[in-house]
């Protein structure tokens, strides 16, 4: 039995997107820059991709730029508009638990000059308020906060943010890569002004992303060469992979309602058995979190053990973000929440999608169960 609980690090592509893929590939394979017929075809093909990738956030498909994923929208949204911007402020705002695509991005820009704030929060995880409150000032450039962590779950108040981040002139970039899918983004109503989100968390392909850019919203290219998409990402789009976007946001806007309401039945299942059944655990993840992230820490087992000896068992979950695992050093977002070291050591995140299933919590139940006890004895 194979039970996959990692799919906050990348979903398995929906059947459908697949053929959507392999059918772009073999038929509308002519360069969409290209004058001629062919060319003409992809074209359209992809106008209308755009148009339904731009549907599921609520956007129109001109404020749609396609790119290679989410850490590349990432960065182009903050480097971008500060380049194009920076006599408009020299500071820029973040918070301590973002994604690593901000958090180096903003590396980068504090070396080349910008003055970079990196925001408290709290044991939850969300953004300090007040914090944000006092550095925001008539030179701030830009805002950066994700709607919801990748680690713990944790929903950031989105609308409030961007009131704030307006109200001093400033411009408000959201990662919105792990809430594609399991929150309805409407990008009116959440206010921001540029919008991060990726295929392969929704079950489409790897490679490929989006970030929406506001109408009137100015920033430079990072990617230069031929000016495709609008000048802003050179290079040929990739038109098949993009066409598996369009296929996976069709597919999560039909089911979403019935994909949210399995994920939560899984994730609350999953941890009022586990917080039941074993002593001594700690769920990091906060309670009005997200439907498909539960953190939670096994006191006195490190979290690579415990990972091992669940893959053992058909059982994949994550020690942290996929995207730094390889990296030594604990969890920048549970320290930045204030967990205690053996919390951050031990801690192990499930990440659910609408396919899974009770049958496999319960068999998740049944292995920690067995296998916790073993584990905290051997490494007393």
């Amino acid at each position: 039995m194979n039970i996959y609980f990692d799919n906050s690090a990348t979903t398995a592509p929906n059947p459908l997107v697949c053929d959507a893929v392999a059918d772009a590939m073999s038929n509308v394979y002519g360069n969409p820059s290209s004058l001629h017929r062919m060319g003409k075809t992809a074209e359209d093909f992809m106008t209308d991709c755009r148009a339904r990738v731009a549907k599921s956030i609520g956007a129109t498909a001109e404020e749609i730029i396609f790119t290679s994923g989410g850490t590349e929208s990432d960065n182009t949204a903050i480097i971008g508009y500060c380049t194009a911007n920076k006599r408009k402020g020299n500071k820029i705002i973040t918070s301590k638990v973002e994604h690593p695509a901000v958090l180096e991005a903003f590396k980068f820009l504090e070396h080349s000059g910008f003055e970079a704030v990196y925001l408290d929060v709290d044991e939850n995880g969300r953004v300090d308020m007040d914090h944000l409150a006092r550095e925001l000032t008539d030179d701030t450039l830009l805002v950066s906060v994700m709607h919801v962590n990748n680690e713990t779950g944790t929903i950031q108040p989105i609308e409030d943010i961007a009131s704030a981040v307006h109200a001093v002139g400033a411009i408000f970039h959201v990662d919105a890569v792990q809430s594609y899918g399991k929150i309805k983004i409407d990008v009116k109503k959440l206010g921001a002004d540029m919008i991060t989100v990726s295929a392969h968390k929704a079950h489409g392909p790897k490679g490929v992303g989006a970030l929406y850019i506001r109408k009137g919203v100015r920033i430079s290219p990072i990617i230069h060469g031929g000016g495709q998409e609008r000048g802003l990402r050179s290079s040929t789009e990739n038109l098949p992979a993009i066409a598996g976007f369009a296929k996976a946001a069709d597919i999560m806007t039909e089911n979403f309602d019935k994909s949210v309401s399995a994920m939560c039945g899984v994730k609350n299942y999953l941890k009022d058995k586990l917080t039941s059944t074993l002593p001594n655990i700690t769920v990091n993840t906060p309670e009005d979190s997200v439907c498909s992230v539960l953190n939670v820490s096994f006191t006195g087992i490190r979290s690579e053990v415990l990972l091992h000896v669940l893959e053992d068992k058909g059982i994949y979950v994550s020690s942290g973000s996929a995207c730094s695992s390889h990296k030594k050093g604990r969890s920048h977002v549970l320290t930045a929440m204030g967990k205690r070291d053996n919390i951050i050591d031990s801690s192990l995140r499930f990440s659910f999608c609408g396919a899974n299933t009770l049958e496999e919590a319960s068999y998740a139940v049944d292995v920690l169960s067995e296998q916790v006890p073993i584990l905290r004895r051997i490494m007393r």
